[in-house]
């Protein structure tokens, strides 16, 4: 029986090409470096200033053009992160979105996707872009097990993202029929307080922010929140999902995509998040001096 592995979903389609340049290459060449049940499956983001965008302000400058040609180029699929919940008809015919969409939609042998939270936008996108596959993004704060079995049963979408709060709903995850299970994407290493309770709310706000809208930004209630995102943080979360955890729970009981969040934390912690989730201890020098001494990256 084949080993079942490990697919991750990588920040930064628009905001860390520059980096990407130099690590698929020694992801590629020296394979035996990185783990074997793991493989990059896609990278995701959004443009700067792009009205469709959700999750996160955008602020990735690199060009699409550049951002197509190396998913292209290294067989992995790019996902447009169009998870803005608040669109109305008139946004449909923004023609930065709609170019993003027709230079993504057929550029490469794999296939592309969208990740979205507008239903709106789902029926639009089904019909000028049928070659996407659809993502159901996180920002719909999916925390009811109910609501998630019903997202799981659309057949629009070839994933599901959960709030990362039913990261460790066992009882029920493990329940669900296969079907259901390979549709599930778990966030693995998201560093909001567990027990938010503003969690949609602060999703819209950047809805509306990204819709040009005039709003005071969403301040957080949480305990931590001076000390902005760290990984020590994110690994001491009750939704945190670890390597031993991916090996030893999740992919035995059929569960096999995971999502990497970060695309505003910088390119030296996504450095952080790939020597921790795919490359063996002894290797994880090499990797770091191979990206530290290049002199085309800045990684701080």
């Amino acid at each position: 029986m084949e080993q079942r592995k490990a697919i991750y979903h990588l920040p930064g389609l628009f905001e860390f090409i520059d980096f990407y340049r130099v690590f698929l290459p020694l992801y590629r060449e020296h394979r035996d470096w990185f783990y074997d049940w793991c493989e990059i499956g896609s990278l995701y983001g959004a443009p700067a200033d792009c009205l469709w965008g959700g999750g996160r302000v955008g602020f990735g400058e690199d060009r699409p053009e550049d951002a197509a040609a190396l998913t292209a180029e290294y067989g992995i699929s790019a996902r447009l992160t169009f998870s803005n919940s608040l669109l109305r008809p008139e946004h449909l015919e923004d023609r930065k979105c709609n170019a993003l969409c027709a230079l993504f939609e057929k550029s490469g042998a794999v296939q592309n996707g969208v990740i979205l939270a507008s239903d709106l936008l789902l029926g639009c996108l089904r019909k000028r872009y049928p070659g996407f596959y659809f993502v159901s993004s996180t920002t719909k704060v999916l925390r009811d097990f109910f609501r998630l079995e019903k997202e799981l049963e659309r057949p629009e979408f070839r994933f599901v993202v959960p709030d990362f709060r039913l990261n460790k709903a066992f009882d029920r995850l493990e329940s669900l029929p296969e079907e259901k299970k390979e549709k599930l994407e778990f966030l693995c290493n998201e560093c909001c307080w567990f027990d938010c309770p503003e969690r949609k709310a602060c999703y819209e706000n950047v809805s509306r922010r990204n819709l040009g809208e005039d709003c005071p930004e969403h301040v957080c209630a949480s305990p931590s929140a001076s000390r902005g995102y760290r990984f020590s943080d994110a690994m001491e979360n009750p939704g945190f999902i670890g390597i031993r955890d991916i090996r030893e729970r999740y992919l035995p009981n059929g569960f096999s995509q995971f999502k990497i969040e970060g695309r505003s934390l910088g390119s030296a912690m996504l450095l952080e998040f790939l020597l921790y989730y795919t490359t063996k201890p002894e290797y994880q020098l090499k990797v770091r001096e191979e990206l530290y001494l290049t002199s085309s990256l800045d990684l701080f």
